[in-house]
């Protein structure tokens, strides 16, 4: 998830939702956060209630690998993507592609407002994913706060890059910058807009997938086929897409697709409970 997190156009919650810990995760979050508001509260009991319901076995593993691989992949994604655009996106546009089933599976009714909404939240992601990238600035630390809390969001919906919002604003690169080269005050600005962002928004999406289940997983399976436009490994500067100009540009590329999309079917046989009981349901 750290390493999704830090590419622009693929999403932390994709991943989430590829190994089968996406609802628990959001629900894990939110409780957390809700400790802490009651711990300022003053109410212990609730406090200890709520930390007591967080499943701090696949938190704890989680979120280490997430710091382990932001640190770790801030020093050699940005390479990556830079020396191998095309083929980087081709991988990840099959990821994507081949985890469009997931949400699908999870839906126990696909009726014509499912559908709707399916089509509507592709729509808008596909609008929203052709913005420009401005261009890199130094931003003051409480912009940092504020675009960390709004990218935060954009991390655990599935198809919505908070990488990529990080682009939108200006700040992709001035972020990499400084965890890798341990700016600690940014971090720490970053990491505290992150902070809020995150437990504001997991009480909302914890909400809404217990009260309207299949309808947000429709929405979350627009967003993630409406993102693709963002890997499409043949797209320019200004975020207009192309055709491959020889079929000698192409091999490699529809292979990479191809394999992303075989692999995501291939670790949904081995997912958490949510897929197995959505394969069993």
């Amino acid at each position: 998830m750290g390493g999704a997190d830090i590419i622009p156009g693929v999403s932390g919650g994709t991943v989430a939702l590829i190994v089968g810990i996406y609802e628990r995760l959001v629900h894990c979050i939110k409780l957390v956060f809700d400790s802490l508001v009651a711990l300022l509260r003053g109410s212990v009991p609730e406090f200890r209630r709520h930390l007591a319901e967080v499943e701090w076995l696949l938190i704890v593993p989680l979120f280490a690998g997430i710091v382990t691989a932001l640190l770790i992949g801030a020093a050699f994604i940005p390479d990556l993507l830079e020396n191998y655009p095309v083929q980087m996106r081709a991988l990840f546009f099959g990821l994507i592609v081949g985890s469009l089933t997931i949400p699908w599976r999870r839906m126990t009714e696909r009726g014509p407002r499912a559908l709707a909404l399916a089509v509507a939240s592709a729509v808008a992601a596909f609008v929203l994913v052709g913005l420009p990238a401005r261009e890199a600035v130094d931003p003051s630390l409480w912009s940092v706060f504020l675009m960390a809390a709004v990218a935060i969001c954009a991390m655990i919906l599935p198809g919505v890059s908070g990488a990529f919002f990080l682009l939108v604003f200006g700040i992709y690169e001035p972020t990499l910058t400084a965890i890798d080269n341990r700016e600690l005050l940014y971090v720490a600005v970053f990491g505290a807009g992150a902070a809020v962002g995150l437990g504001s928004f997991s009480g909302i999406l914890n909400w809404l997938l217990e009260h309207y289940h299949d309808l947000t997983m429709a929405v979350l399976l627009g967003l993630m086929g409406g993102s693709l436009r963002a890997l499409w490994p043949w797209i320019t500067v200004d975020r207009s897409l192309l055709l491959p100009d020889s079929t000698d540009n192409i091999l490699l590329p529809v292979a990479l697709m191809i394999a992303g999309v075989v692999f995501v079917l291939a670790l949904s046989r081995f997912s958490g409970p949510e897929l197995r009981n959505a394969t069993t349901a």
